[in-house]
Order: structure tokens, then C-alpha cells, then sequence
């Protein structure tokens, strides 16, 4: 069995670029990078991006050229591929993602909240605790 799935969150470097194959289908291309947060050996705190080349086909690449834009979030969702073609003599080759599937991020860019940063801010404002009934339930009251 062979596996080839790709899944990247980050933000577009650069607005995406539509364009209309011979057949008729549309292309969209764009760039997502990715930061990762790393100790080295000496214990500091390293950061790195990497930038990946996403490309999506059909309907969802209007929708990605529409509603997207340089500095969004974006979850894309597909395969990677290689290209190779010929230039001046030399062989160029690309890997990208082909996506399957795009998810919006939030507005305004930026990765998503995660679970433990959003109880980091609510410890200040613990919420209130649900009001429950007083009275017991019966399993013949249950209804299935």
C-alpha cells in the first residue's frame, strides 16, 4: 500500500494567481508558509518557516482566488507532486501540493486558537457553572 497526503496549515505569502487551462479548467496556484517553534541543543529557542507551493483545480479554485488573499489562513488538504520540464537546456523541477481540500482560516490571518491558549485567557474569567435540576430522572422517563 502506498500513502501520499499532505496536510499544511499557514498563512499565503502572496495573493493567489487564477489561470484557465486549454481544457477549460481553472488553476489556482499559491504559496503557504508554515512556522515551527524548536529547541536546538544548547536548550534556545529556535523558530523556522518553511514555504509550500499549493495548487488547486476546478470550482475551488475560484473560490480560493476569490475569498483569499496575501496573509490568510488557510488548512489545505491534499497530495504532493513533483514536475519536472525543461529550460535553456537545464531539466527544473517543483514540488507543490495538489489540493483536495481548502479551509479558510480566521479572518485576518493567523493560526487558529488552540485549546490550551484559550483556557490560558479564560483562567481570569471562570464561567459560570450550568444550573441543573433539582429532580431526579428516571430511566422510564427516557424516551429511547
Amino acid at each position: 500500500m502506498y500513502l501520499n497526503k499532505a496536510f499544511i496549515y499557514g498563512n499565503l505569502t502572496r495573493d493567489p494567481e487564477m489561470k484557465v487551462l486549454p481544457s477549460g479548467m481553472n488553476v489556482t496556484s499559491f504559496s503557504l508558509a508554515t512556522n515551527r517553534v524548536y529547541n536546538d541543543r544548547d536548550g534556545k529557542r529556535q523558530e523556522s518557516t518553511d514555504y509550500h507551493n499549493i495548487v488547486v483545480f476546478g470550482r475551488q479554485a475560484e473560490t480560493v482566488n476569490q475569498y483569499l488573499r496575501k496573509g490568510s489562513g488557510a488548512f489545505v488538504e491534499g497530495r504532493l507532486q513533483t514536475r519536472s520540464w525543461e529550460k535553456d537546456g537545464q531539466k527544473q523541477y517543483r514540488t507543490e501540493i495538489v489540493a483536495d481540500r481548502v479551509q479558510f482560516g480566521p479572518k485576518g490571518g493567523g493560526a487558529p486558537q488552540t485549546e490550551q491558549s484559550s483556557t490560558t485567557q479564560q483562567n481570569d474569567q471562570q464561567p459560570a457553572p450550568p444550573d441543573y435540576p433539582e429532580e431526579d430522572i428516571s430511566p422510564e422517563d427516557i424516551p429511547f
